[in-house]
């Protein structure tokens, strides 16, 4: 079917913003793209988001077992743990060949990792769950088939990257690690120095050639053609780069990101770009432009925030955040989550934090076992970029004589996560209570390693036997908590939030509404050490059930008690 007008006459401004007048030999090559794809892609098994979306997120090989591929024995875990029911959607992290980064640095785009499985897996996968990909954008491998023959001198990957003097100024480029940009390498006209924002291994491409979007078009498509119902654009802040900026959030970024979800929405109506950029709020999300770039995009400042108020046990800076978080435009919404495969950032904070509060946070990471990485400013100082450490150990307090307060921290943060206003996602190693793996990072060098744990399968169900040990505490209480969220309409990802405030320092209050207004939740989370009485009536609320309480516990009063660490959620 041929591409229709209105689209066409888009994809032809946002060539034109990029490229100028080159947009007339490249609109008739992505109109094919969509005429292609359009027919094959299989439709969506739930193109809406609802109440039930809930994602995993996992790397293919976490639970490993001997004489199955990764893949399977990932499913296999998911189904012996009663979570296929629960959990609406999975995220695979980069299961691609990769050479570096645990699979960031892709070789291949649209190969599986054979140690990892085959499509095969990932459509068995599929079956049962949808399924969210990402798109690594921004870099390729130097193992890669395009640096290859960038390095050999053939067209037109000679245009696929960066080369840039070692003169020039580039004090003004916003750098997320504390490494060289520039990386020289050998090629066939000689050495060169190339871009590289996050490693030597990771290449920057090239996206001011369009070629290279191209080319990433046709890895996105491939990606939608084997059943991505969510692409995550990695990294994509840094997308397109010129010298004498900061070449981070640049406008040339954001119509790439326009052009994208012009191009899904043809192809797979339904499918949700999310966009990642661990950045200051308001510049995280810019992405949501005028409802005409990413669908969904993370919550990162939500991480560090519910860290610090379970640290301190004040709820109120994370109030404040939430008081002023604003709504999104129909049709979007936000990715809320604690823990990932990567360190929680601290960069979000900016602006929001004391830094007196900051800086107890650091504090209590690096007691607890965590490291701080850094990223290099303009003046050449470094400054905190990311906590490195899992976030169960964040919140387990070493000097805590009953481990189970532990367990009951840890689970608030993620009560919270699953009641606000968006989709939540969830790192595998939090339905656990997976702790540092110290071990782990020191083999490997890497501080985010900490928090990547690889289990064997037989192993982690030994660990989930004991019935009083944190991970079968924890995971039992998730449970729990995924079957009762997904029954309420009031937690559709669109439901209406309002903040509540109770003048207690230590309590967490708001309220979700469902879009038909027949539902109203009332979300009271105890942060602090000590039992609160909350006097629900001060502020016009009358609870008739706490749907968290076990059925031995009376029903609620217009005041609710909340131990410490305790989250209710009250039908008001």
């Amino acid at each position: 079917m041929p591409v229709a007008a209105q689209l066409h006459q888009r994809l032809r401004a946002h060539l034109t913003f990029l490229y100028g007048s080159r947009a007339t030999e490249y609109l008739p090559r992505i109109a094919t793209l969509i005429e292609q794809y359009a027919p094959i892609v299989p439709p969506l098994r739930k193109p809406a988001w609802d109440q039930r979306d809930v994602v995993l997120i996992t790397y293919a090989d976490q639970v490993r077992r001997h004489g199955v591929s990764p893949l399977h024995a990932l499913d296999e875990f998911l189904t012996h743990a009663g979570l296929n029911h629960l959990l609406s959607t999975i995220h695979l992290l980069p299961f691609f060949p990769s050479s570096s980064d645990d699979g960031f640095s892709v070789i291949d785009y649209c190969t599986v990792d054979p140690t990892l499985g085959d499509w095969t897996d990932v459509a068995a996968l599929g079956e049962h769950y949808d399924l969210m990909f990402d798109l690594v954008l921004n870099h390729v491998s130097r193992h890669s088939r395009w640096f290859t023959q960038y390095a050999g001198g053939t067209p037109p990957y000679t245009h696929y990257f960066l080369e840039v003097e070692p003169s020039a100024d580039l004090s003004s480029v916003v750098r997320p690690r504390s490494l060289p940009l520039l990386t020289r390498v050998d090629t066939s006209r000689g050495p060169q120095h190339v871009w590289t924002t996050f490693s030597d291994d990771q290449v920057d491409l090239n996206y001011a050639e369009p070629e290279v979007l191209i080319a990433m078009l046709e890895v996105l498509l491939c990606y939608l053609q084997h059943g991505a119902r969510i692409v995550r654009l990695d990294a994509i802040a840094y997308l397109w780069k010129q010298i004498g900026t900061p070449s981070i959030h640049l406008p040339q970024t954001h119509e790439v990101v326009k052009l994208l979800r012009d191009v899904v929405d043809a192809v797979s109506p339904g499918t949700i770009l999310l966009t990642e950029t661990n950045v200051p709020h308001a510049e995280n999300i810019s992405y949501f432009g005028d409802g005409d770039e990413a669908r969904m995009v993370y919550q990162f400042s939500l991480a560090p925030l519910l860290l610090d108020a379970l640290i301190s046990g004040d709820a109120t800076v994370l109030t404040t955040w939430l008081r002023e978080l604003g709504t999104t435009s129909p049709g979007t919404t936000f990715f809320n989550f604690t823990a990932s495969h990567d360190g929680v950032g601290v960069r979000p904070l900016e602006g929001i934090l004391p830094p007196s509060r900051h800086e107890k946070l650091l504090q209590t990471v690096r007691a607890r076992g965590g490291q701080i990485s850094t990223k290099r400013n303009a003046d050449g100082s470094v400054s905190p970029y990311e906590l490195n450490i899992s976030y169960f150990s964040a919140l387990s307090d070493p000097h805590d004589p009953d481990p189970r307060i532990s367990v009951r921290r840890f689970l608030a943060s993620q009560a919270i996560v699953l009641a606000l206003r968006g989709i939540p996602g969830v790192y595998l190693h939090s339905l656990v209570a997976t702790p540092n793996d110290l071990a782990g990072m020191q083999t490997t060098g890497h501080a985010r390693s900490i928090n990547r744990r690889k289990y064997d399968l037989d192993h982690l169900e030994t660990l989930l036997l004991p019935a009083d040990g944190a991970p079968r505490q924890v995971l039992d209480a998730y449970r729990h908590l995924l079957a009762v969220r997904r029954q309420q309409p009031a937690f559709h990802p669109e439901a209406p939030q309002e903040t509540v405030l109770l003048g207690l320092s230590s309590v967490l209050a708001f309220t979700r509404t469902s879009l038909d207004d027949r539902q109203r939740l009332l979300i009271l989370a105890n942060v602090g050490p000590t039992m609160q009485q909350v006097d629900c009536s001060a502020a016009g609320f009358h609870p008739q059930t706490d749907l968290l309480a076990d059925a031995s516990q009376p029903p609620p009063n217009d005041t609710v008690p909340l131990a410490p660490y305790q989250v209710a959620w009250l039908v008001v």
